[in-house]
């Protein structure tokens, strides 16, 4: 197997040179540099391979086979981890860590403790160890999102580090492991001037050699706006820095390797990923090796979620919730396919919630089972706050199901649901069984007051909240009596599948005719899904052959009706070309096509940003309209999976705006678009993958979610953290584009957190902006490490236009506790003569924590063998003892301690096999990863095969 690797190394290498003196591609620590060594790389490379490691020893502490990948890859390791299913969750969490890392060049550009520039070694320091600690603390809530989105922050730091100090010219090629311990001293700062001055891009030398002879730290000096710095200091160097034009002129930065000191620019590379590796190893530890693979999206499969009315008239629902909840929890268990995670939302009047998160089916069944149906006697219930609960509780992209039989209370929500649908691009289904009571009502209210009977053509007009919110997301708004109630929920079996995919929709509000044609690809499960009340339409095959809506079992399939909900199972074997739907109806309907797939696409809307370090930042809004737009995309299924056309299609009418694409980093794309649609529109995606046979390898998909621009603006500065009983204030800015007047605001959270200084409105000028505040405060007793979601809205006069920003706030504790627990081997003792298997040995420990937090668990970092662990009193501290042992062929174990608020110690033995007697032996604690110098050694393996094989693909259409 080395051989065998060995070769792909040399090979890919070998390319990668080759391609370079083809392009002339540059190397950076930027963003969009294609084919660079950038931020995106080095973390993308960095979290592949320390979950590689996590895997591989999960299988063989189980016993499992592991095989390894022979391109390392997230749709490749996803398989080899044992879930394959997961590989675009993965895939989405590594983007979203990425797009938080390159936000810091965005926001915090000019600010030195953010790049250790200017000497900010104990600054920085602190802000990748305060992060950490809201990383770990945020898991263990399971707030998954604000915890990726602080390391992506901590990452850019942690990383600009190697690039920005002279920790690589000190002839370093190991991380600086006391940038992750805040109890580790920082010293030997260099205190007199560092650097003479250079030249030329090439700065060799430049930094003195009494900074050598005392392996003093010093890091450049940076600014955009002055050109000071204190005597003698170095600079960063660039075009931007204006203090390198002062003595001593030039600069040390890595960032690239036309940088001052480029020649170092790959050496910085590698330290910066095993640097990276080492901080992600610190938090597997602190939060353990499950929790570590869900932040990073790997074990996230399909996810089964929710929000159910509890009221008094819900108890035919409610059973019927069991029903389908047990049929699928019972048909997939065990299975791979099998929902990774349940989440369950009640409401009722005025009570909503509390959520219910668990990844424990049996455990979700209680909770279900222990509904009851109950109050609510006056028919509006507090639907929208449960829902608003469980788009902010669950993953992105996930499949809500809301049942209910009574309008919705909360109206005033609908639009803070419509923007955390659009920022989650979650997909909502709502079951409604409230429309043959809506026309009993209306008859009798017709009577009493002379008007016309409601028609039973209509759907219930109190369901058009529903409806609104269902287009929107991409759902349905299924409309049946409770006795037709089971038909309906096939749908959520059908969709309860990781690997689903949109090949199109469309969405007609005021109905029309229309003919509608899309391709499919080599998909399984096709299934055509259509709501509204007694459309005529006719599907047509790429063959020719076609079904009518009149036709339950026809040529293409079967057809099975509820309410006013169609659903197509198509059952023919070649399903791949082009389709055609015609559909007349004078009601307003809905088309969804779906099937399985693994080749899909994720997205985010950008803003560009040019400086010293080309970026971007994720809007957490709605793009602005009447201008161009950029749109970053990935894609899912591999490596050989290319787009060729991305292209925004407005809703009511299927015309399409479409972009300029360019590869710009590895995998991603940036899409370019001129102009934006006036109303509602979705992204589609067209591409082809290279090594698919079948259907040229063409495919098309669509994003389920509903989106559309904006003429206002709301931007925030929400930097920090929340701390319980403590006051947090932000600022919000609302801009215009367009008229100015009176804009309405609304601010909502989705802990029911105490806000104040909200104002009801803000009066701007014609293209003009003002500020606002909200003051939040968390509870005291809130549970460290939870978060809060923050939506802001503002509304044009006469409510033409609107937009919001969706901010997601940790809520943690502050800490006292920075020092790790200690732990000391007490004994060895081994008999290792003969035959390893036949033979074993053991060890015991002792760990401590001091006047710390106390210490919380005690697991196998490395080894295979047993663990057991007991508290003992001695001396007033209470000591935990640990037992180990295991067989001679094992002779390597390394004990991981974490205490109460995520501080990691380590014990580590490596037994001489050839010992036979009993021996003593004591270790200190050490916090470093024991393997984090081994790391080094694989980089080339898996960077390399990683870059090289977009590399590949790239120089193919050369």
């Amino acid at each position: 197997m080395m051989v065998t690797m060995g070769l792909l190394v040399r090979t890919s290498i070998s390319f990668l040179l080759m391609v370079f003196l083809i392009q002339s591609w540059t190397l950076a620590f930027k963003f969009f540099t294609f084919r660079s060594v950038t931020h995106e790389a080095i973390t993308r490379v960095a979290i592949l391979e320390t979950t590689f490691d996590l895997c591989k020893s999960q299988a063989l502490r189980e016993g499992r086979n592991f095989e390894t990948p022979n391109l390392l890859t997230e749709e490749s390791l996803a398989a080899a981890c044992s879930s394959a299913a997961s590989a675009k969750a993965f895939k989405r969490s590594i983007e979203k860590i990425n797009g938080r890392n390159a936000w810091v060049d965005v926001r915090h550009v000019s600010d030195p403790k953010y790049h250790f520039d200017d000497e900010s070694f104990l600054r920085g320091r602190e802000l990748i160890t305060s992060g950490v600690r809201i990383v770990k603390a945020s898991v263990k809530q399971q707030s998954y999102e604000a915890a990726r989105a602080k390391l992506g922050e901590v990452l850019h730091t942690l990383q600009d580090f190697y690039s920005h100090s002279n920790w690589i010219e000190l002839g370093n090629r190991r991380p600086f492991s006391n940038l992750i311990k805040p109890s580790s001293p920082i010293d030997n700062i260099a205190d007199s001037a560092t650097c003479s001055s250079c030249t030329g891009n090439n700065c060799t030398g430049n930094i003195l050699d009494e900074i050598y002879k005392k392996h003093q730290l010093t890091s450049g000096y940076f600014n955009m706006f002055n050109s000071s710095k204190p005597a003698g200091k170095c600079s960063h160097g660039g075009s931007f820095d204006l203090t390198s034009l002062r003595e001593p002129k030039g600069g040390i930065s890595k960032d690239t390797v036309d940088s001052e000191h480029g020649f170092l620019h790959t050496k910085a590379v590698e330290v910066a990923i095993a640097a990276t590796r080492e901080l992600l190893e610190d938090i597997s530890a602190a939060v353990g090796d499950s929790e570590f693979l869900r932040l990073m999206g790997l074990t996230q499969t399909s996810v089964l979620c929710f929000v159910i009315d509890t009221t008094g008239s819900m108890s035919d629902d409610i059973a019927e919730v069991r029903r389908v909840t047990s049929s699928i929890i019972d048909r997939k268990a065990g299975k791979k396919n099998q929902p990774s995670e349940y989440i369950l939302v009640p409401f009722n009047d005025p009570d909503f919630g509390p959520l219910t998160r668990t990844t424990d089916p049996h455990v979700f069944k209680s909770k279900i089972n222990a509904l009851t149906a109950a109050g609510g006697g006056d028919r509006p219930e507090m639907c929208l706050s449960g829902l608003q609960l469980a788009l902010t509780g669950s993953p992105p992209q996930t499949e809500i199901f809301v049942f209910t039989d009574a309008d919705a209370k909360d109206t005033w929500l609908k639009s803070t649901v419509l923007a955390l649908i659009e920022r989650t691009k979650s997909v909502v289904t709502f079951m409604l069984t409230n429309a043959l009571s809506a026309r009993r009502r209306r008859s009798n209210d017709g009577q009493r007051d002379g008007q016309q009977q409601f028609s039973s053509r209509l759907s219930n007009p109190l369901n058009e909240v529903y409806q609104d919110l269902a287009q929107a997301s991409g759902g349905q708004a299924i409309e049946v009596t409770k006795a037709t109630l089971p038909q309906a929920t096939s749908i959520i079996v059908d969709t309860s599948s990781s690997s689903l995919v949109t090949v199109f929709q469309a969405v007609r509000n005021p109905a029309k005719a229309e003919t509608f044609s899309f391709f499919v690809d080599t998909l399984q499960n096709l299934t055509i899904y259509i709501t509204g009340n007694s459309p005529y339409y006719i599907i047509t095959s790429p063959s020719g052959v076609s079904q009518t809506s009149v036709e339950p079992s026809g040529a293409l399939g079967l057809i099975e009706t509820v309410g006013n909900f169609y659903t197509v199972h198509l059952t023919i074997s070649d399903q791949a070309g082009l389709w055609l739907i015609s559909i007349n109806s004078t009601q307003p309907y809905t088309v969804k096509v779906l099937g399985q797939s693994a080749v899909d696409f994720l997205f985010d809307f950008v803003e560009l940003s040019n400086g010293p370090h080309p970026s971007y930042t994720v809007l957490n809004s709605r793009p602005a309209a009447n201008s161009n737009v950029t749109l970053l995309v990935s894609m899912v299924g591999g490596d050989s999976v290319r787009p060729t056309e991305v292209a925004l299609v407005e809703a009511s009418s299927s015309k399409s705006y479409n972009g300029t694409l360019k590869e710009v980093a590895l995998g991603l794309f940036m899409a370019s678009i001129n102009s934006v649609p006036a109303g509602e529109f979705v992204v589609r995606v067209a591409g082809k993958n290279i090594f698919s046979k079948a259907s040229n390898g063409l495919f098309q998909r669509q994003s389920s979610t509903q989106l559309q621009a904006s003429n206002v603006t709301v931007t925030t500065q929400a930097d920090g953290t929340m701390v319980p009983g403590k006051n947090f204030t932000l600022t919000f800015t609302v801009a215009t584009t367009g008229s100015g007047g009176v804009f309405n605001i609304r601010v909502s959270n989705d802990r029911s957190f105490t806000m104040t200084n909200v104002p009801s409105s803000l009066t701007l000028a014609r293209g003009g902006s003002a500020n606002g505040t909200v003051t939040l405060a968390a509870p005291r007793n809130t549970t460290s490490g939870s978060d809060v979601t923050l939506t802001i809205e503002a509304e044009a006069p006469g409510g033409a236009d609107s937009n919001y920003a969706v901010l997601r706030l940790s809520v943690v504790a502050l800490v006292t506790d920075i020092t790790p627990p200690v732990c000391k081997v007490v004994s060895v003792n081994a008999n290792c003569l003969g035959n390893c298997m036949l033979s074993s040995w053991d060890l015991s420990a002792n760990m401590t924590d001091g006047n710390g937090s106390g210490i919380q668990s005690v697991t196998i970092r490395q080894g295979n063998g047993s663990l057991s662990t007991s508290i003992v009193p001695d001396r007033g501290v209470n000591v935990t003892q640990a037992f180990y042992s295991a067989s001679c062929c094992f002779p390597k174990v390394e004990l991981m301690v974490v205490d109460a608020v995520g501080n990691v110690g380590t014990c580590f033995m490596s037994l001489n096999v050839t010992v036979s007697q009993s021996t003593n032996a004591t270790s200190t604690i050490t916090t470093t990863n024991t393997n984090s110098a081994e790391c080094c050694l694989f980089l080339p393996v898996f960077f390399w095969l990683t870059v090289g094989t977009s590399l590949f693909y790239q120089y193919m259409q050369l």
